[in-house]
């Protein structure tokens, strides 16, 4: 499967870069737009939708913080769980949005953690190099259920509601510092924010495909070299990371664990808040304090404590993890439709209409996440 880290790159950019152009021009956010133009009831089963795959990511992602931090420092993993959300739950609220996604971009740089990784593991590049250039697809159930589950991690439509959601606290926060950028349709949609838009969507896509190969390849080189195919909890994970790779890479894993979850359960939460703000008309805003958005900080803490109070159940978190990541695949296809759909509208999206070749990316991405959802549900019914 890193074969599709690669593939998926540029489509990746597409998918992000059209997000962000609707947002950047419609000035309203993604599900906004859908409502708009496509009707409130296809907007609302997609928020609900979405909304349901979040929830499931953010306690998978807090079970799997607790045992990490219950590993690296002893007790019960589901205090950690439960600690963790109450933590991210108050910094949303106390944080104005600045501040806040400037902590998030330093905090990115500590997952890295997972490339120093793999400089840890015996690693076999002639065989990386091999499955790269000549990878083997099985046309299987499991292959195409797990080709789904890599592409619903890495295309997945919570990204397309924060992305343009980010987009329209960057224009609000233009208008507060007084650079005028979202003051006219004109300005919020210049070539200068289409530049930076680009930049931005690459760094973080290349930054976020590189993490996820490593992360991959460690796997690969660790477990399944190894025998190890049946991994139940992050505890096993690290347990049997250790005696295999060292201390260090022990380590670099549980560490890895705790700074991705604290990088993801934010933008999982916040976009079901903003997707349902959206989708039945109440203020949204990272930068709005409590009492004026107190609907969508409601929503974020209802997504943070169903995720805490799936740490308390018998779920297993490796399996909660596979299985929200194979939804997501499966909820990203008619959310690409529409992204596609409404970045093209001049009327939408202004100057930053999709040119030739972000077109055809977008719906290659359209096209190859229908194909693998399609194979694995034929594959299920035959």
């Amino acid at each position: 499967m890193l074969w599709l880290t690669v593939v998926t790159l540029p489509l990746m950019v597409a998918v992000q870069l059209a997000s962000a152009h609707v947002g950047r021009g419609d000035r309203e956010g993604l599900i906004a737009a859908i409502r708009r133009y496509y009707g409130a009831p296809l907007a609302k089963t997609l928020v609900v939708l979405v909304a349901l795959v979040n929830v499931a990511n953010v306690g998978a992602d807090l079970s799997a913080m607790g045992d990490a931090t219950a590993l690296l420092v002893g007790g019960k993993s589901y205090w950690f769980a439960l600690a963790y959300g109450a933590g991210m739950f108050a910094l949303q609220v106390r944080l104005p949005y600045p501040r806040y996604a400037r902590y998030l971009k330093w905090l990115s740089i500590a997952l890295f953690a997972y490339v120093i990784e793999v400089a840890l593991v015996d690693v076999d590049w002639a065989a990386v190099a091999h499955a790269l250039v000549a990878p083997r697809i099985a046309f299987s159930h499991e292959y195409a259920t797990t080709a789904v589950a890599v592409l619903g991690t890495t295309i997945s439509p919570y990204l397309f509601v924060w992305q343009a959601a980010l987009e329209v606290e960057e224009i609000a926060q233009e208008r507060r510092a007084g650079t005028s950028a979202g003051a006219s349709r004109k300005s919020s949609t210049s070539r200068g924010q289409g530049r930076r838009i680009l930049i931005d969507t690459w760094v973080g896509m290349l930054a976020s495909n590189v993490v996820a190969f490593c992360i991959m390849l460690t796997a690969s080189a660790v477990f399944f070299a190894h025998g190890v195919h049946d991994i139940a909890t992050t505890r096993q994970a690290a347990k049997t990371l250790e005696p295999i790779a060292g201390r260090a890479a022990f380590l670099l894993f549980a560490c890895g664990i705790v700074v991705s979850g604290l990088l993801a359960i934010p933008a999982f939460a916040s976009s079901a808040a903003y997707g349902f703000a959206e989708a039945w008309r109440f203020r949204a805003s990272m930068n709005a304090p409590l009492a004026r958005a107190p609907l969508f900080y409601a929503v974020i803490g209802a997504c943070l404590a169903v995720g805490v109070a799936l740490c308390f159940s018998p779920i297993n978190p490796i399996k909660a993890l596979y299985w929200s990541a194979v939804l997501n695949g499966v909820a990203a296809v008619p959310m690409l439709a529409m992204v596609m759909r409404l970045a093209s509208r001049r009327d939408v999206v202004g100057r930053l209409t999709n040119g030739i070749v972000l077109n055809t990316l977008g719906w290659s991405a359209t096209a190859l996440m229908a194909v693998a959802v399609g194979v694995m549900v034929f594959d299920l019914v035959s």
